[in-house]
Protein backbone atom coordinates (compact mmCIF):
# COMPACT_ATOMS: atom_id res chain seq x y z
CA UNK A 1 0.00 0.00 0.00
CA UNK A 2 1.39 3.05 -0.87
CA UNK A 3 1.34 5.80 1.78
CA UNK A 4 0.86 9.25 0.78
CA UNK A 5 2.01 12.24 2.19
CA UNK A 6 0.23 14.55 5.13
CA UNK A 7 1.07 17.40 7.33
CA UNK A 8 2.14 16.88 10.85
CA UNK A 9 0.57 19.28 13.75
CA UNK A 10 2.73 20.01 16.81
CA UNK A 11 3.42 17.08 18.93
CA UNK A 12 2.25 14.11 15.96
CA UNK A 13 4.25 11.60 14.98
CA UNK A 14 3.87 8.72 12.30
CA UNK A 15 3.51 5.04 13.95
CA UNK A 16 3.78 2.12 11.78
CA UNK A 17 1.85 -1.45 12.45
CA UNK A 18 4.17 -3.26 9.91
CA UNK A 19 1.75 -6.63 10.10
CA UNK A 20 -0.59 -4.71 8.16
CA UNK A 21 1.82 -1.94 6.42
CA UNK A 22 -0.49 0.57 8.29
CA UNK A 23 1.06 4.15 9.22
CA UNK A 24 -0.62 6.14 11.67
CA UNK A 25 -0.83 9.55 13.04
CA UNK A 26 0.19 9.85 16.55
CA UNK A 27 0.27 12.08 19.65
CA UNK A 28 1.76 11.20 22.92
CA UNK A 29 -0.54 14.48 24.63
CA UNK A 30 -3.80 13.22 22.85
CA UNK A 31 -4.21 10.00 21.63
CA UNK A 32 -2.21 6.70 20.53
CA UNK A 33 -3.36 3.62 20.03
CA UNK A 34 -2.25 0.50 21.89
CA UNK A 35 -2.37 -3.31 21.64
CA UNK A 36 -6.44 -3.66 22.51
CA UNK A 37 -6.61 -1.92 19.20
CA UNK A 38 -4.06 -4.24 17.58
CA UNK A 39 -6.13 -7.56 19.36
CA UNK A 40 -9.62 -6.56 18.52
CA UNK A 41 -8.86 -5.77 14.73
CA UNK A 42 -6.97 -9.64 14.65
CA UNK A 43 -10.01 -11.26 16.57
CA UNK A 44 -12.52 -9.84 13.55
CA UNK A 45 -13.11 -12.36 11.27
CA UNK A 46 -12.32 -12.00 7.63
CA UNK A 47 -14.62 -11.20 5.18
CA UNK A 48 -14.33 -9.37 1.49
CA UNK A 49 -17.38 -8.86 0.70
CA UNK A 50 -17.42 -5.48 -2.05
CA UNK A 51 -20.37 -4.45 -0.81
CA UNK A 52 -19.65 -4.47 3.36
CA UNK A 53 -20.38 -1.94 5.60
CA UNK A 54 -18.51 -1.70 8.69
CA UNK A 55 -18.99 1.08 11.31
CA UNK A 56 -16.17 1.79 13.81
CA UNK A 57 -17.54 3.42 17.19
CA UNK A 58 -15.68 5.43 19.73
CA UNK A 59 -12.64 5.42 16.47
CA UNK A 60 -9.93 7.58 18.40
CA UNK A 61 -7.38 7.82 15.18
CA UNK A 62 -8.85 5.12 12.99
CA UNK A 63 -6.48 2.76 13.87
CA UNK A 64 -8.77 -0.19 14.36
CA UNK A 65 -10.45 0.21 11.14
CA UNK A 66 -7.05 1.18 9.38
CA UNK A 67 -5.79 -2.43 10.56
CA UNK A 68 -8.73 -4.28 8.97
CA UNK A 69 -8.39 -2.54 5.42
CA UNK A 70 -7.31 -5.70 3.92
CA UNK A 71 -9.14 -8.21 6.14
CA UNK A 72 -12.53 -6.47 5.34
CA UNK A 73 -14.10 -5.04 2.08
CA UNK A 74 -16.39 -2.47 1.60
CA UNK A 75 -16.89 1.07 3.07
CA UNK A 76 -15.58 2.21 6.21
CA UNK A 77 -17.28 4.82 8.70
CA UNK A 78 -15.23 5.82 11.86
CA UNK A 79 -17.15 7.84 14.14
CA UNK A 80 -14.99 9.80 16.71
CA UNK A 81 -16.59 13.09 19.30
CA UNK A 82 -12.99 14.38 19.61
CA UNK A 83 -12.21 17.10 17.10
CA UNK A 84 -8.75 17.06 17.24
CA UNK A 85 -8.54 13.20 17.31
CA UNK A 86 -11.11 12.88 14.62
CA UNK A 87 -9.00 14.78 12.19
CA UNK A 88 -6.18 12.56 13.17
CA UNK A 89 -8.09 10.10 11.95
CA UNK A 90 -9.12 11.50 8.45
CA UNK A 91 -4.96 12.12 8.16
CA UNK A 92 -4.10 9.09 8.49
CA UNK A 93 -7.06 7.52 6.39
CA UNK A 94 -5.29 10.25 3.78
CA UNK A 95 -1.51 8.97 4.63
CA UNK A 96 -2.52 5.34 3.55
CA UNK A 97 -4.24 6.13 0.46
CA UNK A 98 -7.90 4.87 1.77
CA UNK A 99 -9.93 7.56 1.16
CA UNK A 100 -12.16 6.08 -1.47
CA UNK A 101 -12.89 3.69 0.96
CA UNK A 102 -12.99 5.19 4.50
CA UNK A 103 -15.03 8.30 6.25
CA UNK A 104 -14.12 10.10 9.32
CA UNK A 105 -17.43 11.04 10.64
CA UNK A 106 -16.81 13.84 13.86
CA UNK A 107 -19.83 13.40 15.95
CA UNK A 108 -21.22 11.70 19.30
CA UNK A 109 -22.16 8.17 18.75
CA UNK A 110 -25.63 9.28 20.44
CA UNK A 111 -26.34 10.97 16.90
CA UNK A 112 -24.88 8.24 14.70
CA UNK A 113 -28.40 7.57 13.23
CA UNK A 114 -28.73 10.99 11.72
CA UNK A 115 -25.58 10.04 9.50
CA UNK A 116 -25.79 6.38 9.35
CA UNK A 117 -29.12 4.61 8.74
CA UNK A 118 -30.60 1.83 11.84
CA UNK A 119 -29.52 -1.69 10.18
CA UNK A 120 -27.70 -0.41 7.93
CA UNK A 121 -24.30 -1.91 8.68
CA UNK A 122 -22.91 -5.66 8.69
CA UNK A 123 -19.92 -5.24 10.90
CA UNK A 124 -19.61 -3.01 13.86
CA UNK A 125 -16.65 -2.11 15.74
CA UNK A 126 -16.05 -0.53 19.08
CA UNK A 127 -12.95 -0.11 21.61
CA UNK A 128 -14.84 1.89 23.90
CA UNK A 129 -14.21 4.14 27.18
CA UNK A 130 -13.93 1.03 29.93
CA UNK A 131 -14.13 2.70 33.66
CA UNK A 132 -17.44 3.94 34.81
CA UNK A 133 -17.27 7.59 36.63
CA UNK A 134 -18.02 7.80 39.83
CA UNK A 135 -17.01 9.59 43.17
CA UNK A 136 -13.70 7.58 43.44
CA UNK A 137 -12.47 7.53 40.08
CA UNK A 138 -8.84 8.88 38.99
CA UNK A 139 -9.69 10.39 35.99
CA UNK A 140 -6.73 11.71 33.74
CA UNK A 141 -6.10 15.40 33.76
CA UNK A 142 -5.76 14.90 30.19
CA UNK A 143 -9.02 15.77 28.91
CA UNK A 144 -8.32 13.64 25.72
CA UNK A 145 -7.30 11.02 27.63
CA UNK A 146 -9.64 10.94 30.07
CA UNK A 147 -12.52 11.06 27.40
CA UNK A 148 -10.84 7.72 25.50
CA UNK A 149 -10.68 5.80 29.19
CA UNK A 150 -13.51 6.79 31.52
CA UNK A 151 -17.38 6.51 30.23
CA UNK A 152 -17.72 10.73 30.41
CA UNK A 153 -19.33 11.12 27.07
CA UNK A 154 -20.55 7.59 26.70
CA UNK A 155 -20.90 4.10 28.61
CA UNK A 156 -21.46 1.02 27.72
CA UNK A 157 -25.21 0.61 27.42
CA UNK A 158 -25.37 3.61 24.97
CA UNK A 159 -22.29 1.41 22.85
CA UNK A 160 -24.45 -1.58 23.23
CA UNK A 161 -27.58 0.05 22.14
CA UNK A 162 -26.04 2.14 19.23
CA UNK A 163 -23.98 -0.88 18.07
CA UNK A 164 -27.37 -3.35 17.88
CA UNK A 165 -29.33 -0.34 16.16
CA UNK A 166 -26.85 0.33 13.35
CA UNK A 167 -26.61 -3.74 12.24
CA UNK A 168 -28.35 -5.73 10.44
CA UNK A 169 -30.14 -8.84 11.19
CA UNK A 170 -27.22 -11.15 11.70
CA UNK A 171 -24.33 -8.77 11.66
CA UNK A 172 -21.83 -9.14 13.74
CA UNK A 173 -20.34 -6.50 16.14
CA UNK A 174 -17.03 -7.01 18.00
CA UNK A 175 -15.76 -5.64 21.54
CA UNK A 176 -12.97 -4.96 23.66
CA UNK A 177 -13.18 -4.57 27.45
CA UNK A 178 -12.28 -5.41 30.87
CA UNK A 179 -13.06 -8.66 32.62
CA UNK A 180 -13.98 -6.98 35.32
CA UNK A 181 -16.88 -6.20 34.11
CA UNK A 182 -18.00 -9.46 32.32
CA UNK A 183 -21.15 -9.97 33.69
CA UNK A 184 -22.32 -6.12 33.11
CA UNK A 185 -21.48 -6.32 29.83
CA UNK A 186 -22.88 -9.47 29.13
CA UNK A 187 -26.03 -8.82 30.13
CA UNK A 188 -25.80 -5.38 28.55
CA UNK A 189 -25.11 -7.04 25.25
CA UNK A 190 -28.41 -9.25 25.74
CA UNK A 191 -30.88 -6.61 26.64
CA UNK A 192 -29.88 -4.65 23.44
CA UNK A 193 -30.30 -7.78 20.72
CA UNK A 194 -26.78 -8.98 21.06
CA UNK A 195 -25.88 -12.32 21.75
CA UNK A 196 -22.34 -12.94 22.81
CA UNK A 197 -20.91 -15.75 20.89
CA UNK A 198 -17.06 -15.54 20.70
CA UNK A 199 -14.64 -14.89 24.07
CA UNK A 200 -11.24 -14.69 24.40
CA UNK A 201 -9.63 -13.37 27.32
CA UNK A 202 -6.02 -11.68 27.25
CA UNK A 203 -3.78 -12.01 29.85
CA UNK A 204 -0.48 -9.42 30.12
CA UNK A 205 1.30 -12.16 31.16
CA UNK A 206 1.72 -16.53 32.31
CA UNK A 207 1.06 -15.40 36.45
CA UNK A 208 -1.44 -12.71 35.73
CA UNK A 209 -5.14 -11.97 35.91
CA UNK A 210 -7.01 -11.38 32.56
CA UNK A 211 -6.91 -7.67 31.52
CA UNK A 212 -9.09 -7.93 28.89
CA UNK A 213 -11.81 -9.70 26.97
CA UNK A 214 -12.50 -9.57 23.22
CA UNK A 215 -16.67 -10.33 22.58
CA UNK A 216 -17.95 -11.01 19.38
CA UNK A 217 -22.16 -10.63 18.78
CA UNK A 218 -24.28 -12.24 16.01
CA UNK A 219 -27.37 -9.47 16.68
CA UNK A 220 -30.54 -11.42 17.18
CA UNK A 221 -28.69 -14.70 16.91
CA UNK A 222 -30.03 -17.86 17.76
CA UNK A 223 -29.20 -18.26 21.66
CA UNK A 224 -26.53 -20.75 22.69
CA UNK A 225 -23.31 -21.34 21.06
CA UNK A 226 -20.99 -19.40 22.85
CA UNK A 227 -17.46 -20.42 22.43
CA UNK A 228 -14.34 -19.39 24.89
CA UNK A 229 -11.65 -19.93 22.39
CA UNK A 230 -8.02 -20.18 23.45
CA UNK A 231 -6.47 -17.52 25.73
CA UNK A 232 -3.36 -14.91 24.67
CA UNK A 233 -0.95 -14.22 26.59
CA UNK A 234 0.56 -11.49 25.51
CA UNK A 235 4.22 -11.41 27.25
CA UNK A 236 6.55 -13.69 29.01
CA UNK A 237 8.03 -13.50 32.78
CA UNK A 238 10.22 -11.06 31.71
CA UNK A 239 8.09 -8.95 29.72
CA UNK A 240 9.10 -9.88 26.02
CA UNK A 241 6.24 -9.97 23.68
CA UNK A 242 5.24 -13.73 22.96
CA UNK A 243 5.24 -15.17 19.82
CA UNK A 244 1.73 -14.18 18.64
CA UNK A 245 1.54 -10.87 19.18
CA UNK A 246 5.26 -10.22 17.76
CA UNK A 247 3.21 -10.99 14.78
CA UNK A 248 0.50 -8.91 14.70
CA UNK A 249 2.75 -6.10 15.54
CA UNK A 250 5.25 -6.44 13.45
CA UNK A 251 4.08 -10.01 10.52
CA UNK A 252 6.72 -12.28 10.08
CA UNK A 253 9.83 -10.59 9.36
CA UNK A 254 10.77 -9.37 12.67
CA UNK A 255 11.73 -12.10 15.14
Amino acid sequence: MKAHTVELKADERIDQLYSQDVQIIQSPSCFAFSLDAVLLADFVRANHRHRLQTVDLCAGNGAVGLFLHDKLGGQFKEVELQERIADMAQRSIELNGLTDRYQVLNMDINDVFTAIPKDSADVVLCNPPYFPVTPQSQKNPNQYLAIARHEIKTNLAMVAHQMSGLLKMNGHGYLVHRPDRISEILRTLEENRLVPKRLRFIYPKPDRDANMVLIEVIKDGNPGGQKVIPPLIVSDDQGNYRSEVRKLLYGDEKK
